[in-house]
């Protein structure tokens, strides 16, 4: 009877109690080492296929970005994104990518799901503010950039979006400081001298925007920016022939700088220069389709000469841009009313009357329209409101004629 042989099995070969196993265990064990190395080979190959697959997906969308190609770049971070979901980075590069088409309420969903990753991410909290700014979400953007310049003091961008953003916001004083601070960082920075000048004015600081107008003045005798700033000094002190004289100086220097000619039109419109002002108006929109105040100015232009519908064109834009401007609200209840919809001007006048509840003027037109509307009762109490708001400002000017008794 043959001796019965034991059998082990390792890694699927055989080992034999028989003298030829001793001479067999060699190679059989550098065929085992061989197998698992092309394993561990082959699982190490498979782990990394992922992350070689987003790298290529990366660099495809950088590659895109770089050319001006903003959808393909779109297209290759989503790619990324599916294989790695909680990177900040890929949610940055792709929030970019939206932001170059445009796509901002997009990116801003895209910018905010980094900064849940990532709190403390210095990227995404200035990308994430610089989107809302460009939105006009003031009030979401400022509380980041406050976080920048805490953190960032000596960075020239957050700083001087937080001033820019303050203003806005029509904190004049606050943003001042902020404008004065970016100044220093970059003296010569003319766009920053201009805003903070601007600051000045609104927060009546004359003193310190005679100081900034002499900084730009010296950067550049014969700045846009200079005798804009000085235009609108002059402006608001109602010396209306030097400030005409400094928009015009503005203009020669350079005709496409904002606001030069809607400066001018508001000007000419004063004066009852209607053909000067339409002129200006409609050469700012060349170059700023968008600005409310010559959007504004146009639609009262337009109602004036009997095209309300037109008109209420310019004033949809300007609400648009500027909602909570009360002057394109009463000129929309206007032209709505001239196109005989007094229900659409009712909505229109509460909401002007909602941004200042003194607005005499729209209280008036909003009884006309009520009364339109057969609501003679309400339209009675509306007429009231605004002769007793027309009555006080009297008495008051009155008082502040007659000066301290």
């Amino acid at each position: 009877m043959p001796q019965c042989r034991t059998r082990l099995r390792v890694c699927g070969l055989s080992k034999v109690d028989h003298p030829r196993a001793t001479s067999e265990k060699p190679q059989t064990q550098r065929r085992c080492a061989i197998i698992l190395l092309l394993l561990f080979a082959a699982i190490q190959a498979l782990a990394q296929a992922p992350a070689r697959q987003e790298q290529a997906w990366l660099v495809e969308g950088s590659q895109a970005l770089s050319h001006g190609d903003a959808p393909a770049a779109e297209t290759a971070f989503r790619s990324a994104l599916r294989l790695d979901p909680n990177s900040v980075g890929i949610l940055n590069d792709l929030a970019i990518s939206l932001v170059h088409q445009h796509k901002f309420s997009e990116a801003i969903r895209y910018y905010g799901r980094a900064l849940r990753l990532g709190p403390h991410n210095l990227t995404t909290i200035r990308n994430l503010a610089i989107a809302y700014f460009r939105q006009q979400q003031y009030g979401r953007a400022l509380p980041l950039f406050d976080q920048l310049t805490h953190r960032l003091p000596q960075d020239f961008q957050a700083v001087d979006l937080a001033g820019l953003t303050l203003f806005a916001l029509n904190r004049y004083a606050e943003a001042a400081q902020f404008l004065q601070k970016a100044s220093l960082l970059k003296p010569a920075d003319l766009p920053t001298l201009y805003m903070l000048g601007q600051a000045d004015l609104r927060s009546k600081r004359y003193r310190q925007m005679t100081a900034v107008f002499a900084r730009i003045s010296r950067l550049a005798p014969d700045s846009a920016e200079a005798h804009v700033m000085m235009g609108t000094a002059y402006a608001r002190a109602f010396r209306d022939d030097q400030a005409i004289r400094e928009f015009q100086a503005a203009e020669r220097a350079n005709p496409d700088f904002p606001g030069v000619h809607s400066h001018l039109g508001l000007l000419y419109w004063r004066h009852d220069q209607i053909a000067h002002a339409k002129h200006e108006l409609e050469q700012e929109l060349k170059s700023f389709p968008s600005d409310a105040v010559s959007n504004c100015l146009l639609g009262q232009i337009e109602l004036r000469q009997g095209q309300p519908t037109v008109a209420l064109r310019h004033f949809q834009v300007a609400i648009k841009n500027d909602d909570g401007n009360k002057d394109a609200w009463l000129g929309t209840a206007k032209a709505e009313l001239a196109l005989h919809q007094p229900h659409a001007a009712v909505g229109s006048l509460r909401r002007a009357i909602a941004l200042d509840p003194r607005f005499a003027q729209a209280h008036f037109l909003l009884g006309d329209a009520l009364e339109q509307l057969g609501q003679t009762a309400q339209a009675r109490k509306e007429r009231a409101i605004s002769a007793q708001i027309q009555a006080e400002g009297q008495a008051r000017y009155a008082r502040k004629l007659q000066g301290p008794r």
